[in-house]
């Protein structure tokens, strides 16, 4: 995990040296700074999220921040200024998502190639992805204005999916990567190869790899394990396999996983990135996963934590 501060659009280390902070005022300091543009998506399907949306604009417009919406954000909003989220990189400092885990996850495909700070607004109970509630949008704001947080920079999963026939299609997600049976109510075969070679072939619902931050989604619930997102790993787990011998399997994030389905008579399956995007794959057909090349930068407030979310999501107990 990194701790930064945020500045004119990109990582720098200009401060005072220790020397010269003794004659600075830490206001001196704070008022050098470049103010943060920020841009904002919205989940239309929040109830509230307008409201939340208001709150956070005038909570901005308070610290002295600049902010955009992005398109669907603005008509939403019954505004005509927005600009598309794939074109933020251009435009913001940060983007601001409200919504909840499932909105983060559909940011990545919205934002495109984004390497700057991500922030998520949980529209009600804090989620393993958001940085902060609805109602904590004023301390959000002062994180923002004062540029005082930190960013946990998560690995993305690259997929392209290789038809038979030699199209390729190519996918981008923040937690996994599920092959799943389709129209059939039967186990399938699927083989999966590490690098090219043979690592296993799977009778079972499904086979979903997974990112250290896809650890605590599908995953977990089909049994796998749970990874500290800093970790430089990924995690093969089937889905309800035949024998209870085949279990979750972690992997250096500096492999090339390939999966494909064996037989015929198991019919078309059904591929998901994240539980967004959807195809389906045929006999003949190829998915090959890696690391993807770009990474998605998460903001977290200064004292907040994964294992604080583990403690309160999963029950733990804590201090």
């Amino acid at each position: 995990m990194k701790s930064s501060r945020w500045s004119g659009g990109s990582w720098e280390n200009n401060f005072p040296d220790q020397h010269s902070l003794t004659s600075l005022s830490v206001a001196t300091i704070t008022n050098s700074l470049v103010a943060v543009k920020v841009g904002i998506l919205l989940n239309p399907q929040k109830a509230g999220g307008l409201k939340t949306l208001l709150v956070l604009r005038k909570a901005l417009e308070k610290r002295n921040c600049e902010y955009v919406l992005d398109t669907e954000t603005a008509a939403m909003a019954g505004e005509k200024n927005g600009i598309p989220a794939s074109q933020f990189s251009e435009h913001v400092d940060m983007a601001a998502v409200l919504g909840g885990d499932g909105t983060m996850m559909h940011a990545v495909s919205r934002l495109g190639v984004f390497e700057k700070p991500v922030a998520g607004v949980n529209i009600g109970t804090l989620g393993f992805l958001t940085t902060c509630t609805d109602a904590e949008i004023d301390d959000f704001a002062d994180a923002v204005a004062s540029q005082s947080f930190k960013t946990s920079i998560r690995m993305l999963l690259e997929a392209r999916v290789i038809r038979k026939s030699g199209e390729v299609v190519t996918y981008h997600g923040l937690n996994e990567v599920t092959i799943a049976r389709g129209e059939t109510g039967r186990l399938v075969t699927l083989i999966a190869k590490v690098d090219g070679e043979w690592l296993n072939r799977y009778r079972a619902d499904g086979l979903i790899v997974a990112t250290p931050t896809g650890s605590t989604a599908y995953s977990l619930s089909a049994g796998g394990p749970l990874i500290a997102p800093q970790s430089s790993v990924m995690v093969i787990t089937p889905i309800c396999p035949h024998s209870l011998s085949q279990r979750s399997l972690v992997l250096s994030d500096d492999v090339e996983i390939e999966i494909s389905p064996e037989r015929i008579d198991d019919g078309p399956m059904i591929f998901t990135v994240d539980g967004r995007d959807t195809t389906r794959i045929d006999p003949g057909d190829r998915v090959i996963v890696k690391k993807a090349a770009r990474s998605f930068h998460l903001l977290r407030l200064e004292g907040t934590s994964f294992y604080e979310a583990l403690r309160q999501k999963l029950g733990w107990q804590g201090v």
